[in-house]
Order: C-alpha cells, then sequence, then structure tokens
C-alpha cells in the first residue's frame, strides 16, 4: 500500500520547515507534488538502506559504499527540497501589504 505525502512528513504545499543557516530562522517552501513524490522516493530509499546496514551490523566507515549511498541519496534529498520556492513568512507578507504602491 501506498503512502500519500502527507502520510511520510512531507507536505504539497507548505512543507517542512528547515533552519536558514547562520540566522536561526524556520522557512516554510512550498512543495510541488513532483518534488513531494521524489522527496518520498529519496526517503524510503535513505530508510531502506540505512535499516539495510544497520540490521547487517556493518561497521561504520565513510568509505563503505552503502553509506556513500545513504550520503548521495541524502544530499539528493537536501537538493530537491532546497530547489523548492519558500514560503514568504507572516512580517514578510504583512509589510508587502503596508508597503506603498508606486503606479
Amino acid at each position: 500500500m501506498a503512502t500519500s505525502p502527507m502520510e511520510c512528513g512531507y507536505s504539497m504545499f507548505a512543507g517542512a520547515a528547515a533552519p536558514v543557516a547562520g540566522r536561526g530562522v524556520v522557512r516554510s517552501r512550498r512543495i510541488s507534488p513532483e518534488a513531494g513524490r521524489a522527496l518520498e522516493i529519496l526517503g524510503h530509499a535513505i530508510e531502506y538502506l540505512t535499516d539495510e546496514f544497520v540490521y547487517a551490523g556493518g561497521s561504520f566507515s565513510a568509505r563503505d559504499p552503502q553509506v556513500e549511498a545513504v550520503q548521495l541519496l541524502m544530499s539528493l534529498n537536501r537538493k530537491v527540497y532546497f530547489e523548492c520556492p519558500e514560503v514568504p513568512g507572516f512580517a514578510e507578507r504583512l509589510r508587502a501589504l503596508m508597503r506603498p504602491r508606486t503606479a
């Protein structure tokens, strides 16, 4: 049975929030259905490989091909997520409404 993006923790409209480096500000992102599906698939693949590694009792080494595969999938996951546009925060939307319009 397939899970929806909402069930696996990814929202297709206002995705999970992530801190912006250096500012400690939490920003939401607008995740398209395609990006949500990619994040879901990558998440399952990361979870599967990680579980396999743990159950096999492998020793942790940065040169282990399975660890490298997980790191590669995680970097692709971040790339997909950070390519999604940020949702403006409440203060930004309020400032935009208060800004005088020039014609």
